[in-house]
């Protein structure tokens, strides 16, 4: 074969040395002087220099990467040669056929002697793409499609061929940098290459990747562009690998390359992730003796930090320093002040920005009000942020779906669910489609309000304009059906969930076994409990707490021990509500020593009594009859600094009364009252109720009179007292006169008198 214009027998020459030096000598240094110096643009700012005179301390390692021009036969001369005829000639049916019969080494070839001729190279590479995408390439001839690709800025196609080629199992860094460059002067390439090598790395997050090619590079004296550098830097802090940033842009410094305000601003944004933003003011000072200056962009990014950390006066300060370098503040800048002032909670001060804003002639955006709106709905401010949305109209901006979902949120969550409604027609008018978020708002405020039917109306149209339910939609839905004690629609809504694929969490667990807990169904409950064990759901303190709770309120002390046992086992351990439970449950059953038992392990145990466990003791005395062991205990708490509630006076009250010792009762009244409590009206049904079934009729109606004048409206629980009463002493007449004025005030009697 006949090249003798071709550069190959040098390159040849060359690599023979260098394989022969590599198996004999493996520890000498090898200098490649004008390697690249065919290169084309040798003004480019890709490191041209250091490929021109490239000195490198370790050898080409030629075992992974092979020369074509050693191994190739005298069939695959002949072979190339016929490639290249065809490729002239335009016969792609003639070599469709070659293609067939070709190796890698003949791929590399033709693209070496396509240097010259772009067209015929690119028409080869996508003959190969279109008739063979399943072609065994090596690292040369990826290599030498990446070259001939580059050159004919077919990016995106480089791309492509640098991921099949980064992606090929048991191939190195190393190899793939020493691959490039071997193909690199053949193929007539530039140093874009190595910049696009490191750039795609980072698009497809192979971070790590990405520096360790970074290295090889900078090792072979190779130096990337600082665009490429920047492209490295800012994928690791955006994933916030904020160490390793800094230890590639010590050595970009380290290299010499020319670092310009894009690298000054990624860097900057690496130490306010890192929470450094003490440190920044010493970085932008020696940024600015290598001639880098902040822009902007850099200014923005130290302001939003301090917003974020909440140093407000810092981030002002800040901003009023910006003119002294010839900078404005722009909307970026304001709506950071403002985000961080409504963060804060000093949301008038953030409108007084906006008005500032105004003021200056600069507008306002979609963001900056909806900044404005998420802090009203926070506060449940309902006014302000109708006045808000009205003024972001007025201005001529456009709201989003977030402007829109923010106010069918508030109103939704105030009950308010017409003017909620009427934001969400408001929105579909505008020409914006609503999305799972906003439907699940929706439905979340008909499910608060015990609205089931809407709720499910609003699902089928979700589903109609096709938005797909996620597990928040359905959990939504399901606590929804559970406070409606709905059971029976909650199963076939969990069945359609797992039909449909959609995975229930811990929340979906819950729900149900919180909904089957308060039914008192505790077998279905114990079923989905075991459900959420099999698909490796973990539950926590409030599960077991919810099943206990189930157990004990249907006097099954046994099985909420043996929960709280395995609950133990599974390192969770109990807190004080877990304790209230059980010692609640105990103190219905009567079995207050087991209860206090529990009392003292609390206790010992570091958790501080609550008013709730204070009050089911003292109600666990007064069901056993003990009301003197009672009162007791409500000293012991009052020491213990809980103070009573009503609940506690009136369980005391109503144990004395059933032990029929009025005295008592009034002296906890009298007791209730110097504590600064008012008797409310269990308070006097409880004490009428006493008279009533004592027969003393006469002391029941002064009690009633009494309620009447403190302004304690009496119910219905009141007239069916006075009734049994009366009814009691065969005072029939009496007894319907009440009757009369129960009916009157709008109660209906039930069948307890």
């Amino acid at each position: 074969m006949r090249r003798s214009s071709s550069p190959m027998p040098t390159q040849r020459s060359f690599f023979q040395k260098s394989t022969l030096r590599s198996l004999t000598r493996k520890t000498s240094s090898l200098h490649i002087k004008t390697l690249f110096s065919s290169a084309p643009n040798p003004n480019s700012s890709y490191g041209i220099r250091a490929l021109q005179t490239l000195e490198t301390s370790t050898i080409l390692n030629p075992s992974p990467v092979e020369n074509p021009s050693q191994s190739m036969s005298l069939s695959d001369s002949f072979l190339t040669e016929k490639i290249l005829l065809n490729l002239k000639q335009g016969k792609p049916n003639s070599l469709r056929d070659l293609l067939f019969r070709s190796n890698s080494f003949v791929v590399v070839e033709v693209l070496y002697r396509c240097r010259d001729n772009l067209q015929l190279g690119q028409r080869f590479i996508d003959l190969i793409a279109s008739n063979w995408p399943n072609f065994k390439h090596s690292q040369q001839s990826f290599s030498a499609m990446i070259h001939i690709l580059v050159r004919s800025r077919r990016l995106p196609d480089a791309q492509a061929v640098i991921l099949r080629m980064v992606r090929k199992s048991g191939v190195s860094r190393v190899q793939i940098v020493e691959s490039l460059i071997l193909t690199y002067r053949n193929c007539g390439s530039n140093p874009l290459v190595f910049d696009l090598l490191v750039r795609t790395y980072v698009q497809a997050r192979k971070l790590r990747e990405g520096c360790e090619a970074f290295r090889v590079l900078k090792s072979k004296g190779l130096c990337v562009s600082i665009n490429a550098c920047n492209s490295l830097l800012g994928g690791l802090v955006k994933v916030g690998w904020v160490d390793y940033a800094w230890e590639i842009y010590q050595e970009v410094v380290r290299s010499g390359i020319q670092m310009n305000v894009y690298t000054l601003n990624i860097m900057v944004n690496a130490l306010c992730k890192d929470h450094k933003i003490e440190n920044t003011k010493s970085f932008l000072s020696d940024m600015e003796e290598k001639g880098v200056s902040p822009d902007i962009v850099t200014y923005n990014t130290l302001i939003n930090a301090y917003c974020r950390q909440g140093l407000l006066e810092e981030a002002f300060e800040l901003m009023g320093s910006m003119s002294g370098k010839g900078l404005k503040p722009c909307l970026c800048t304001y709506n950071a002040i403002i985000n961080g002032l409504c963060k804060k909670g000093k949301y008038l001060r953030a409108k007084g920005v906006l008005n500032e804003m105004l003021k200056i002639g600069l507008s306002p955006d979609t963001a900056t009000y909806n900044i404005l709106l998420g802090e009203c709905c926070r506060n449940d401010n309902m006014m302000d942020a109708e006045r808000i949305f009205d003024e972001m109209s007025r201005q001529g901006v456009v709201p989003d779906l977030v402007s829109f979902g923010a106010l069918i949120g508030l109103f939704s969550k105030n009950g308010r669910l017409d003017q909620a409604l009427e934001y969400f027609r408001d929105m579909k008018n505008a020409g914006l489609a609503p999305d799972n978020v906003i439907y699940t708002i929706l439905i979340g405020g008909y499910c608060r309000n015990g609205v089931m039917s809407e709720a499910l109306k609003m699902r089928d149209e979700m589903l109609e304009q096709g938005c797909i339910l996620d597990v928040v939609t359905y959990n939504t839905i399901l606590n929804g059906l559970c406070k409606e004690k709905m059971l029976s629609e909650a199963d076939e809504l969990f069945a359609e969930m797992i039909e449909r694929g959609v995975f229930p969490d811990f929340c979906t667990f819950t729900t149900l076994i919180s909904g089957c807990c308060k039914d008192g169904n505790m077998n279905k409950a114990v079923t989905l409990f075991e459900m959420m064990i099999q698909r490796n759901i973990k539950p926590d303190v409030v599960t077991y707490n919810t099943l206990i709770d189930g157990f004990c309120k249907g006097g099954e002390m046994e099985k909420g021990n043996e929960l709280w046992n395995d609950m133990i086992s599974r390192r969770i351990y109990p807190n004080h509500i877990s304790y209230g439970i059980l010692i609640n449950g105990y103190c219905n059953m009567g079995c207050v020593s087991e209860a206090l038992k529990l009392w003292d392990e609390m206790v010992e145990k570091g958790f501080e009594a609550t008013i709730i466990t204070c009050n089911s003791l003292i109600k666990g005395y007064c069901r056993t009859g003990n009301a003197v062991k009672a009162d007791e205990f409500l000293s012991i708490m009052i020491l213990k600094g809980i103070a009573p509630d009503g609940i506690t006076y009136n369980t005391l009250i109503n144990g004395s009364i059933k032990e029929e010792n009025m005295d008592r009762a009034f002296a906890m009244v009298n007791k209730m009252e110097n504590s600064g409590l008012l008797p409310d009206a269990i308070t006097y049904n409880v004490i009428l109720n006493g008279f009533s079934r004592q027969g003393r009729m006469q002391e029941a109606e002064l009690t009633l009179s009494k309620m009447i004048e403190r302004g304690v409206n009496p119910d219905r629980s009141t007239y069916t007292s006075l009734i049994n009463g009366y009814v009691t002493q065969n005072n029939l007449k009496e007894a319907f006169r009440v009757h009369d004025e129960m009916l009157q005030r709008g109660f209906v009697p039930d069948d307890k008198f």
